[in-house]
């Protein structure tokens, strides 16, 4: 009896708990991804220099290496973005790798300090690449 006492108020603190952790200030650490064209087009929104994600395709032969910055765009098929990245870029990229950079607007140049590749989810052990390689 004096279990079932405790069972009730204990689970209710465990829901409020957990809606906490999973709900409290999630608004504030969220960073939304845009496409090349919805960046363009909400450019004004975001000129307070507030953070945001462009996703997007690297424009074949736009890729520009300077020291510690990679410059290249980013396209949708319908609008290109001027990328400056700063740091190392991850090893997989390259020219038309779908990437995802975290950055701001520097007029109409996109700074970035982020930056995501996408690849298969397939390994290969590195005698098979090297195979494929020769084929």
């Amino acid at each position: 009896m004096r279990v079932r006492h405790l069972a009730v108020p204990l689970a209710g603190l465990a829901v409020v708990l957990a809606g906490v952790l999973a709900f409290g200030d999630l608004n504030g650490s969220l960073v939304y991804y845009l496409t090349p064209t919805e960046a363009v087009a909400q450019r004004a929104d975001f000129d307070d220099g507030r953070r945001f994600r462009l996703a997007g395709s690297v424009v074949p032969g736009s890729v520009v290496e300077a020291g510690d910055t990679v410059e290249f765009n980013v396209t949708d098929d319908t609008t290109d973005v001027a990328v400056a990245h700063t740091g190392v870029p991850p090893q997989l990229f390259q020219a038309g790798i779908d990437v995802v950079v975290e950055g701001t607007w520097d007029g109409v140049v996109f700074r970035s300090d982020t930056m995501l590749v996408k690849h298969d989810e397939n390994y290969y052990p590195p005698d098979e690449v090297a195979a494929e390689g020769t084929r």
